[in-house]
């Protein structure tokens, strides 16, 4: 594979420039990409990178494009991933309609609506604080653990496969290809080989192993999303196989991946902030909310596409039809112009309906909002009272615990803690 070559203009920006956008992609940004956002934040609200993408760096802007139907993010496999034939990316990025725009994005949305309804959600509460009181109690009886392992991956993983229909027995699978899928995420020039081949192995391995299970759905059909969805129709208007195989395969990977990295990044910044916890204890309904300040302090997806539709001028560019830019969520959560005081965890910030704090960026804006935010909140939600209720002291024992590789998709790849009964 042969990466291209550097734009020129580049070098002619301000080395501590160069040098954060250095950081903020490689190795040393997964621990702490803000940092460099904020230099980048405050040399100006758009930069050019090395791969001659524009990015935007301030809220404001961020949020405009991402609200806006003038800006797509139907190209996001050839901005992230050029090595993947358009031909091939069915099979090869499953997405749904993740990157597609109006109306082929509106028809499938509204389809896939119908069969993942706010009931659905509302009705998996019992069986979400009953996994996490599980959770919890093993962990208290090993005292000292690996939170990423034994509460932060299980709880979405289980609550995202009894959802969809994923039988027990398909666990451990499933969870190795949403986790080679979530690195693959990463622009195709930044990924190792063999990365690359585990992306592709993943794809072929989901939308096989759902075409086996929809057959048996379409015989047997179940109390599950994979049943309804097979089932759902709007006006004559049905889900293609194809379509339904790729929002399933969506739908699990966004629903596991990026809550459980909301869920160890979260805990991270709370243990590291013992005030907040013990003003959720002293208020508990601040459980309700404090989520949402968890996401924008770390969200899950650091950066996400799009491309103009028309042209337009963003941060003071002119963009033409088709040319793509770069939206630093990272950055744009943590724009103090925006948020006061932004790098504090502060479970306060969105409690109070009649005065919230801006809306984050950790779920998107626009037609693009994500379909699964109310669940992600809602496990991180009843795991916070759970934990709570049932947990002392909670103490972190890892100060500097590793991160995963990737940089679209964030997460801790272990973080040691101990707890102790209340």
């Amino acid at each position: 594979m042969v990466a291209p070559e550097v734009n020129t203009a580049v070098e002619q920006q301000d080395p501590a420039v160069l040098a954060a956008m250095a950081q903020l992609f490689g190795p040393d940004g997964r621990s702490d990409p803000y940092t460099p956002a904020r230099v980048l934040r405050d040399a100006g609200p758009i930069h050019l990178t090395p791969l001659g993408h524009h990015v935007l760096t301030r809220y404001e802007d961020c949020a405009a494009v991402l609200s806006t139907t003038a800006w797509s993010h139907a190209e996001e496999a050839g901005m992230m991933h050029p090595t993947v034939a358009p031909e091939d990316a069915p099979e090869e990025l499953p997405t749904s309609f993740l990157w597609m725009e109006p109306p082929d994005h509106t028809r499938l949305r509204n389809l896939v609506t119908k069969g993942f309804t706010p009931r659905m959600v509302t009705r998996l509460r019992p069986r979400i604080a009953e996994l996490a009181e599980q959770l919890v109690d093993r962990a208290l009886e090993e005292g000292e653990f690996d939170l990423v392992e034994t509460i932060a991956y299980p709880l979405p993983l289980i609550i995202a496969c009894e959802l969809i229909g994923v039988p027990a027995d398909a666990y451990e699978q499933v969870h190795r290809w949403s986790q080679d899928l979530a690195r693959g995420f990463d622009h195709d020039y930044t990924l190792p080989a063999e990365c690359l081949t585990a992306r592709s192995a993943a794809s072929r391995g989901f939308m096989g192993y759902f075409r086996e299970l929809l057959d048996q759905r379409r015989a047997d059909p179940k109390d599950d999303l994979l049943s309804a969805l097979s089932l759902v129709e709007d006006r004559g208007d049905v889900l293609t196989e194809q379509e339904l195989l790729a929002t399933c395969i969506t739908t699990f990977v966004a629903g596991h991946e990026t809550t459980a990295n909301l869920i160890g990044t979260g805990m991270l910044r709370l243990l590291r902030a013992p005030d907040q916890i013990q003003a959720m204890r002293e208020r508990p309904e601040l459980t309700a909310s404090a989520p949402d300040e968890l996401l924008r302090l770390e969200p899950s997806v650091q950066i996400t596409t799009r491309a103009a539709t028309r042209p337009i001028t963003v941060a003071g560019h002119d963009f033409a039809t088709g040319d793509g830019v770069v939206v630093l969520i990272n950055s744009a959560n943590h724009d103090e112009r925006v948020f006061p005081d932004p790098d504090r965890t502060d479970v306060t910030r969105y409690c109070d309906p009649m005065n919230p704090a801006k809306k984050h960026l950790g779920f998107s804006l626009g037609i693009h909002y994500c379909l699964g935010a109310p669940l992600a909140l809602l496990e991180m939600e009843v795991l916070l009272d759970v934990m709570l209720r049932k947990v002392g002291a909670m103490e972190l024992i890892s100060e500097n615990p590793p991160f995963k590789p990737n940089v679209v998709i964030r997460g801790l790849e272990s973080l040691r803690v101990g707890f102790t009964p209340a």
